[in-house]
């Protein structure tokens, strides 16, 4: 089995949720007290989101290639981000490694495409809405993206931020997340990414008109596959 290097802590919500996917998949492919070989190097989100805030996207690409060397150095056979937002220092991060970086983008394009579709919505942070490094990874690979609307996209990153990394699941914010949905659909999605690891706390495919991409999942999965594979 190789060793798995997560770069977690944006936020340790969604680190739990990777941490919890990967072992039980390992679990159930190996059977028995099976587990993952997984080296975590854990941020500090509260200086993450205010870089992201005050836009230090320099002093965040500094902290996750010292994060991705921590985890060269211990041992880790790949990389990865655990969180779609900070994807955007993708490049900067391989380029610090010389080992694979699994883009969460790219493993997420790989469930869209086998299912045969080729619009999907896109939810997560401000950042990754509206920024071109997730929309354009998509696109090369054929997907286009349909992106909510500027009320939409402030609440979601609201959701986000002030509810879902601080552990709250307010009822009232999934009704509105599946309202979101349909509006998406509305527009033409065949499906939705929930492209924030924290966006599955809340979003479920009971909670979704539409087929949904859970990010977090998919991209735990592609770990597994790395680091069973022969």
């Amino acid at each position: 089995m190789k060793t798995i290097g997560l770069i977690g802590g944006m936020s340790w919500e969604s680190t739990t949720l990777y941490y919890q996917l990967i072992n039980r998949e390992v679990a159930r492919r190996l059977g028995g007290l099976s587990s993952a070989r997984l080296n975590l190097v854990s941020l500090d989100f509260q200086d993450i989101a205010q870089r992201q805030r005050a836009g230090d996207w320099s002093g965040m690409a500094d902290i996750l290639r010292q994060a991705a060397r921590r985890l060269q150095e211990t041992g880790a056979q790949c990389l990865l981000i655990g969180t779609n937002t900070m994807h955007k220092l993708a490049p900067e991060v391989q380029a610090a490694s010389d080992v694979p970086l699994l883009h969460i983008a790219d493993v997420t394009a790989d469930a869209i495409l086998a299912q045969g579709l080729d619009a999907v919505g896109l939810m997560g942070t401000r950042f990754t809405m509206e920024q071109d490094f997730y929309v354009e990874r998509l696109a090369s690979r054929g997907i286009r993206c349909v992106i909510p609307d500027e009320a939409e996209r402030i609440e979601i990153h609201r959701i986000i931020f002030e509810e879902l990394c601080q552990g709250q699941l307010p009822p009232a914010s999934r009704a509105w997340l599946s309202a979101c949905i349909a509006s998406l659909k509305a527009r033409g999605a065949q499906g939705v990414v929930l492209g924030c690891t924290e966006l599955p706390l809340i979003v479920g495919p009971k909670d979704s008109c539409l087929p949904t991409f859970d990010t977090t999942a998919l991209h735990a999965m592609a770990a597994v596959n790395f680091a069973l594979a022969e």
